[in-house]
């Protein structure tokens, strides 16, 4: 699978990460090229400086191609431009963007975007955690979202 993600903080970083060791074609695109810093020295994709929104940048990395477009910046609203970009002008099957305001992120979700809000996510996780009978049930279910993240 050809996969452009963009955005290398942590969360984009650990994506490409995971998806190149799989076998993917990953290609990384961030605006600040000290970003790349978060990805490990074995890491075998492509890496790509310049903004996610600029359709002469999406045309020179090929995101036509791609099979799939992750957008996780800080910015919502840069996250959801590039993501619909991708999707709606250039016809990319899979469009996945992380949306931080989960009001916001329900909406584009009912527009066709794949979204995540990290705060629900967090939320949830940390409701099993306190709601546990114990330290060991607790750390029972912080270990199983390790596995679950492959941590």
């Amino acid at each position: 699978m050809r996969v452009v993600i963009m955005g290398c903080g942590r969360t984009g970083a650990a994506l490409a990460t995971e998806m190149s060791r799989a076998g993917h074609e990953i290609h990384v695109l961030d605006s600040d090229p000290s970003s790349f810093r978060f990805l490990p020295k074995d890491f075998s994709g492509h890496t790509h400086v310049g903004n996610g929104i600029d359709l002469d940048v999406l045309r020179k990395i090929g995101v036509e191609r791609a099979d799939a477009f992750v957008s996780t910046t800080r910015g919502d609203n840069r996250n959801v431009m590039a993501a619909q970009i991708a999707r709606h002008i250039f016809g990319v099957p899979v469009a996945a963007t992380r949306v931080f305001d989960p009001l916001r992120e329900q909406m584009y979700r009912n527009l066709g975007l794949r979204t995540i809000n990290p705060t629900r996510v967090q939320a949830r996780r940390l409701k099993r955690i306190i709601e546990a009978p114990d330290e060991e049930a607790s750390n029972a279910i912080a270990d199983e979202f390790m596995k679950a993240d492959n941590v």
